[in-house]
């Protein structure tokens, strides 16, 4: 494939893994309105998962041998925490404003940097957290006293930290030979399934609202046809676009787009959920892509990247390197 069309395949194949990912929690919503627990809702996701990818994790197996850390570490962060904190948090606040609570991940990951490793860090990074802070302080409203469910927001960022937490542990876990990121995902939705099942004890679901209908914004959707948006669509092919994106692309251009994963849930959730922002929210939306986006390119990367090179995507190598679980 010529340079240039390996781009443009590359760009179209990253937008297309934004749009996934960020349709995940527009999907879930209505499924917790319609009385699925949010822990529920995330066991169908990652089981369903789980199970499509099962070829791909006996493809890989020699992983469990070799990385067994890492890929607890994914599972247990990246997979269960982000994802059970994510969808508990849609079920109080906006999808929109979690998933931008979310995004302060890069700074915190520069937090850590900075204050638990001690090591320096740029103006522009600097310049980033303090964006990424004054456009979170505008999402949530804090002159009128936080006017969102202050549980909800704590659950997004509480997901925020799980992303930081797998990219703690992949900084330590690097090797000679990074391992296949497809692998890794493979197994980290292995793992935070099994681990899903002990918590959210899905014999005891309410299996008869997956046989009917729920409602986005007044029109009535098939249970089934959102729980199969949220395995397939954005999940499992999230997944797989993201990983060929970031072989046509760098990470730090697959990066950027990834960021437009907020303003597509942002969107999505206002034309399907009916979930308007204000001005001041969606500027202050726009601030904190911006700090992410100047943090996670400024946080000092170690010599040789913690998971991947062959594909959070390089990703996990992308998924470590954007702090980036994916949602």
């Amino acid at each position: 494939m010529h340079a240039s069309q390996g781009r443009s395949a590359g760009l179209g194949l990253a937008l297309a893994s934004a749009f996934a990912f960020g349709g995940s929690g527009v999907a879930a919503k209505p499924l917790i309105e319609a009385g699925l627990d949010p822990l529920h809702v995330v066991w169908l996701r990652v089981a369903g998962a789980a199970l499509v990818m099962l070829p791909v994790a006996w493809r890989h197996r020699a992983l469990v041998r070799n990385r067994p850390v890492l890929l607890l570490g994914f599972g247990l962060l990246a997979v269960a925490g982000v994802q059970a904190c994510y969808f508990a948090a849609i079920s109080r606040i906006p999808v929109g404003v979690a998933l931008l609570v979310e995004y302060l991940a890069p700074a915190l990951v520069l937090g850590w940097v900075r204050f638990v490793q001690r090591r320096p860090v740029t103006r522009a990074a600097a310049l980033g957290v303090v964006l990424a802070a004054g456009g979170l302080a505008c999402v949530v409203e804090v002159w009128a006293g936080l006017s969102f469910d202050v549980i909800g927001l704590v659950l997004a960022l509480g997901a925020a930290c799980c992303q930081v937490g797998y990219f703690v542990l992949s900084d330590q876990g690097g090797g000679a030979e990074p391992p296949h990121p497809v692998g890794v995902i493979a197994y980290g939705l292995l793992i935070g399934a099994l681990v899903l099942t002990a918590i959210a004890r899905p014999w005891g679901m309410d299996w008869s609202v997956l046989g009917g209908d729920t409602v986005m914004d007044g029109a009535a959707v098939p249970a089934w046809l959102l729980l199969v948006w949220i395995v397939l669509l954005a999940t499992v092919i999230a997944y797989v676009t993201g990983v060929i994106s970031v072989r046509l692309l760098s990470p730090a251009v697959a990066g950027v787009v990834a960021c437009l994963e907020a303003v597509i849930a942002t969107v999505l959730a206002w034309f399907l959920l009916g979930e308007h922002l204000a001005a001041p929210q969606l500027i202050g939306g726009a601030l904190v892509l911006a700090g992410a986006l100047i943090a996670q390119s400024s946080t000092p990367r170690p010599p040789s990247g913690p998971v991947a090179s062959g594909a959070g995507a390089a990703a996990p190598d992308v998924v470590a390197d954007r702090a980036d679980a994916r949602r």
